[in-house]
């Protein structure tokens, strides 16, 4: 069974755990679907708008999408949550990407 599909039989389980929601985004993307990636992603930071990680990841995602507008969005909404819950490392890591958009 390919990795998405059991990610979703995961999720049917434990609906609620959001880092499978944030795998599966992953997965999606990993198999060339970026615009499912994006959509789970969007739902990622619906479920928890503090899960830092969702924000970089559609970030990235948009710009490979060519969306270099709504990416900074993104980003920067990424770079205020992870000042927010006190993630150094995820604030820093997305201000430099940023700054090469």
């Amino acid at each position: 069974m390919p990795r998405r599909e059991q990610l979703e039989q995961l999720i049917q389980d434990d609906p609620d755990d959001i880092f499978l929601h944030y795998a599966l985004a992953m997965a999606y993307g990993s198999e060339g679907n970026v615009a499912e990636a994006i959509t789970r992603l969007k739902q990622v930071i619906e479920r928890d708008p503090h899960y830092v990680a969702a924000y970089f990841q559609m970030g990235q995602y948009l710009v490979n999408e060519g969306d270099l507008e709504q990416a900074r969005h993104v980003i920067s909404e990424g770079i205020a949550v992870a000042d927010q819950v006190g993630d150094a490392h995820a604030g820093a890591e997305m201000r430099g990407y940023l700054e090469t958009l």
